[in-house]
């Protein structure tokens, strides 16, 4: 499973059950971001034991992108079969705060840093 444009890529690597964000992702508004959320369920509904999200690349991520990933997060807390890494740089000014604040929706997600 693949998203690519011009300004990010969005894959899933079946294998290791990881999804890499790379680029910029500034989509104006939750309807753009449908078919990354639809990639993300698709994801879940394989319903492996641990998803990977590697953000080491994602140079930048808008409020509504934010949104769209903190709501997946708190659909898989609803599921106690499942559990998610995060893997972020701290390179990237965006991920120090964001993705802290996505362990307070799932206290249980793991936090890589590079």
């Amino acid at each position: 499973m693949e998203i690519k444009t011009e300004e990010y890529t969005i894959s899933y690597n079946n294998q290791t059950t990881t999804i890499n964000c790379e680029g910029s992702l500034r989509l104006n508004g939750m309807e753009d971001y449908n078919p990354i959320v639809q990639l993300f369920e698709q994801v879940a509904g394989q319903d492996p034991a641990l998803i990977t999200f590697d953000l080491r690349r994602l140079s930048f991520l808008n409020s509504s992108g934010i949104n769209v990933l903190s709501k997946f997060i708190i659909k898989v807390r609803q599921r106690k079969n499942m559990q998610i890494v995060v893997k972020g740089s701290h390179n990237i000014p965006w991920q120090g705060k964001s993705l802290k604040n996505l362990q307070r929706l799932m206290p249980t997600l793991g936090l890589e840093w590079e």
